[in-house]
């Protein structure tokens, strides 16, 4: 049984006023609403609401203010709150549905406006001949788009939407669209799209393409992820901008070190050296956003009658973090990095200006890519493989690192590959890859909490605080031993014979 349109767009030339005369001519109905209203649309800066189906509208006007989650697909109002101003974060909402659904989603991300609607807006009731009203509809008619209906169906009488669905299709020669609609073509006169940004690598490349070329295309699909992440890292809207950057960072540093000879040896060395610089000066302030973020968890951790003890700490990290973000903020605003970035921008905007080549240049990007993670890959198996339980923790440190980089490599060549055997892969690589960094962060954290725990008993921090501190350290330490403790297994079912076999067929033919 077809599903009944709840959405339709009027045409161009069909007023508001022009459709209600229409209608009032096929179906018996009042105005129980007009009036003026603002239409806001919010997500995160990645879409993790419309990812999940969810469109997030805050619907403004003299006698109302709500914020509503909705699903995109079927209408269905999922949350709703009253409220004058939205709060960035899920966690400064009130406690209830809307703050739960809502945090479930954009978790750490800020909720960020995407565009405002001005609008006139009509609440209808459709009556039935005993007068009861037996469907809602809203007729939004905006100053920039299309008007548009949604109908609301009322429990008990989706025979009564079903009938005004099929009036209003053919009859009034509406077209059916979807919740969305508006919110897209808003976005459009933006000169923006619905997922516009994504963290995750898709890069297209021709498996013939000289591989100098490839590398570039790489580059530049890397430094857009660095640029679009900027602002937002400078500003501090959210932790997750930052992140971001870094992870860019962090891939480029890779593509210099393992797509290896496809461009001049200078170029790369000095670039190398630049992105080494970022991934330095960006390192405290992402530390410190990491301890904030875990604040609840490093609370939960403790017995319940240490965990208010705990509270000073949060404020020292605080204001390191404002420190330290507040100087991040002006290197990546001054000159020095301005400069050195443009640079790398118009070497990738024009590389054939440039005489030099490496010496891998012209050689196909899939056979490059071919050789580059076979041989990554082999080195994961012997260090791995080396790793006993009296290794010290730097050969997992190490391990890590290399791992890294077989993923980096592994993203950037992906859609060479057949889709569903480079997941598996990937999958087993990102199981290796938890256990290795959990090892290495509960090391770090456990680390710089004794430090902190320094610096704050010269404040004459109270007692009880210091040994929260010293609770949760031990915590920490316990999570380390398990994570190393838990290496051997993951390490075993990623050399697994499965996962070799794979590795071999696809990388090394």
């Amino acid at each position: 049984m077809p599903t009944t349109p709840l959405y339709f767009v009027l045409p161009e030339n069909l007023t508001a006023e022009k459709f209600l005369k229409k209608l009032s001519k096929k179906v018996n109905f009042y105005i129980d609403v007009q009036q003026h209203a603002i239409k806001t649309y919010y997500d995160s800066f990645d879409w993790r609401l419309y990812n999940a189906d969810m469109v997030c509208e805050l619907n403004q006007s003299k006698t109302s203010s709500q914020i509503t989650l909705i699903d995109r697909v079927t209408g269905e109002c999922l949350a709703l709150e009253e409220l004058q101003d939205v709060p960035p974060f899920s966690a400064q909402f009130r406690n209830g549905c809307f703050k739960t659904r809502l945090a479930e989603r954009i978790e750490m991300r800020a909720l960020l406006p995407l565009c405002a609607l001005p609008h006139q807006v009509y609440r209808l009731n459709i009556l039935n001949k005993d007068q009861k009203t037996v469907l809602r509809i809203t007729l939004d008619e905006y100053e920039i788009l299309a008007n548009r209906i949604s109908l609301h169906p009322l429990k008990g009488y989706d025979k009564a939407a079903a009938n005004i669905s099929h009036l209003l299709a053919n009859d009034l020669e509406l077209s059916p669209t979807n919740g969305t609609a508006a919110l897209n073509a808003a976005l459009q006169l933006q000169g923006r799209k619905p997922k516009d940004y994504s963290s995750k690598l898709a890069i297209k490349l021709d498996p013939a393409m000289r591989a100098d070329k490839a590398s570039i295309i790489i580059y530049k699909q890397l430094l857009a992820a660095i640029q679009i992440n900027e602002a937002g890292t400078i500003a501090d809207i959210d932790t997750e901008f930052l992140h971001d950057y870094r992870v860019a960072v962090r891939r480029t540093r890779a593509g210099l070190s393992q797509i290896k000879n496809t461009l001049p040896p200078k170029i790369v060395a000095k670039h190398a050296n630049f992105f080494a610089w970022l991934g330095q000066i960006t390192s405290t302030t992402r530390d410190l956003d990491v301890y904030l973020l875990s604040y609840q968890q490093y609370q939960a951790a403790l017995p319940e009658t240490l965990q208010a003890d705990l509270a000073p700490l949060y404020e020292f990290l605080k204001k390191k973090q404002v420190i330290a973000q507040k100087e991040l903020a002006d290197i990546l605003s001054g000159s020095k990095y301005r400069k050195q970035l443009l640079a790398w921008e118009q070497y990738l905007r024009d590389p054939a200006a440039v005489k030099a080549k490496g010496s891998d240049a012209n050689v196909p990007i899939k056979e490059l890519a071919d050789q580059r993670i076979w041989k990554v890959f082999q080195r994961v198996l012997k260090e791995g493989s080396a790793i006993s339980e009296s290794s010290p923790a730097e050969t997992l440190h190490d391990l890590r690192k290399t791992c890294k980089k077989l993923r980096y490599l592994m993203e950037f060549f992906q859609d060479m590959y057949p889709a569903k055997d480079m997941k598996v892969l990937l999958r087993a690589l990102k199981g290796l890859q938890s256990v290795l960094g959990d090892f290495q962060d509960y090391e770090i954290q456990e680390n710089n909490i004794k430090h902190f725990s320094a610096e704050m008993m010269e404040d004459n921090i109270a007692s009880d605080t210091l040994l929260a501190m010293g609770v949760l350290i031990q915590y920490l330490d316990t999570m380390k031993c398990t994570a190393r403790n838990d290496f051997a297994e993951q390490f075993s079912r990623f050399k697994q014979a499965q996962n070799q076999a794979q590795f071999k067929t696809l990388f090394n033919r």
